[in-house]
């Protein structure tokens, strides 16, 4: 489907185009086509729908087309322009995607959309505007407290503006909703190693491995901390055992996107260049050479 329909195949397909043609002896009586803008709406509604399961199979192409003619045919929908909102940020189009979700706060009259606010928030994150960040999720928790995905995501911020108690205080309120949360765990044991505890990191990244087994990061995170101590062994047992569970956490540039300090950075590099670590490297690469990457938090 088009991003776009004309208005002429769009009155044809609706049969709001007069068929009947005047003969000569006819006069032509001029009359004004009425457009059922209750019908074009209620279509405009259907295809966000559509739009909604596309993007639940991450066909994300196809739900924006989608969405973005039910913005035009549900121009006063706030639901559509969120649903336009969030696809764009799925495809990594920032700008646009704030536009329609702004457009949507403008229709919800209030503005007190927390999707929308917790939305907006993630937007300016990934534009590197903390500060900005940080009010929209701030906003989004007034209205709708104690979601520990955006409480995570306001910790991400803080940790960006270095406020790290701050970052700490929004990470523990995520897990104190969702026990089970260990991304908010894990982020814990990466401000605490940034600021010299290495061996509170430990704990946290310890706590946050036993919570999900195949959670490759806190056990990448582990093994970087304990060949820097001197456990050379056992840290290259353990990542070696990091990256067979995901081998994209042994690109640097991508745990550096993930948020890892440069104190954890620096000791990461020299576990993946010690020869053990690239061999298994080679090994997933010859088993999977077309491996792909997530989408960083």
């Amino acid at each position: 489907m088009p991003n776009r329909i004309s208005f002429f195949p769009l009155l044809m397909i609706m049969g709001l185009w007069g068929s009947a043609q005047p003969s000569s002896a006819q006069a032509l009586i001029p009359h004004t086509l009425r457009l059922d803008t209750a019908k074009l709406e209620q279509q405009g509604l259907g295809l966000a729908q559509e739009a909604s399961q596309l993007a639940q199979f991450q066909q994300y192409e196809l739900a924006l087309q989608r969405a973005k003619l039910a913005t035009q045919l549900a121009p006063k929908s706030p639901e559509v322009w969120s649903l336009l909102g969030g696809l764009y940020l799925q495809t990594n189009a920032l700008d646009q995607g704030i536009t329609s979700l702004k457009k949507s706060q403008s229709l919800n009259g209030s503005g007190k959309n927390s999707a929308v606010l917790f939305a907006l928030g993630s937007a300016y994150f990934q534009k590197g505007n903390y500060l900005t960040a940080v009010d929209y999720l701030k906003q989004g928790l007034k209205v709708k407290p104690n979601v520990p995905g955006a409480l995570f995501d306001l910790g991400n911020a803080y940790l960006m503006l270095k406020r790290y108690p701050e970052a700490i205080a929004q990470y523990e309120q995520a897990v104190i909703q969702d026990k089970t949360f260990w991304p908010a765990i894990n982020n814990i044991g990466l401000i605490k190693y940034e600021v010299g505890d290495g061996d509170a990191a430990l704990k946290q990244w310890q706590t946050a491995a036993d919570l999900d087994p195949k959670a490759a990061e806190p056990r990448l995170a582990i093994a970087s901390a304990l060949y820097s101590k001197g456990k050379r062994d056992q840290g290259l047992s353990s990542g070696d055992a990091a990256i067979r569970l995901d081998s994209r956490y042994a690109d640097l540039k991508f745990l550096k996107e993930n948020l890892w300090g440069e104190r954890l950075l620096t000791d990461t590099r020299k576990l993946l260049e010690t020869p053990q670590i690239q061999a298994t490297l080679a090994q997933i690469k010859e088993k999977n050479p077309r491996t792909q990457r997530p989408s960083p938090r």
